[in-house]
């Protein structure tokens, strides 16, 4: 199974988060909650998968991070 990759990030796919970052409203100590996940270096599946947290989902596709929902907004693939 990948891990999430962390560097070397497509560029588009950088900057769709940082815009859905900002429209989520996710603050700094929410960002830390993934950040402190991150460095536990999970394995994800290989297909759609997402990780729900107390303010936010955050949703991959293999190795990569793609986007971040609300609490209210469904998350589809395989849940971590």
């Amino acid at each position: 199974m990948p891990k999430i990759k962390r560097e070397n990030i497509p560029l588009q796919v950088f900057a769709h988060l940082v815009r859905r970052a900002r429209e989520r409203h996710l603050t700094r100590a929410t960002m830390l909650q993934l950040e402190t996940w991150l460095e536990t270096n999970p394995e994800v599946p290989h297909g759609d998968w997402y990780k729900r947290f107390q303010e936010f989902t955050v949703c991959g596709e293999g190795e990569l991070v793609k986007t971040f929902l609300t609490p209210d907004q469904y998350a589809t693939g395989t849940e971590i």
